[in-house]
């Protein structure tokens, strides 16, 4: 079977949103005694996550 893979387009302040969202979940679960092996490895994906540049045209390009 193939796993889909998904890419999502993040600012800097969403970023923060979304480490700080899985930190609280799993915080969360330690609390409750429950196992955090899921959500350690989305945590470490996203912090560990390629930044990319985003291309822009500059105005020289329409001459």
């Amino acid at each position: 079977m193939r796993e889909d893979e998904r890419i999502l387009c993040l600012n800097h302040y969403e970023h923060g949103i979304v480490i700080n969202a899985l930190n609280n979940l799993r915080n969360g679960l330690i609390g409750e005694r429950r196992p955090t092996d899921a959500v350690d490895e989305l945590l470490l994906k996203t912090i560990d996550a390629p930044h990319q540049k985003i291309k822009r045209r500059s105005q020289h390009a329409a001459r």
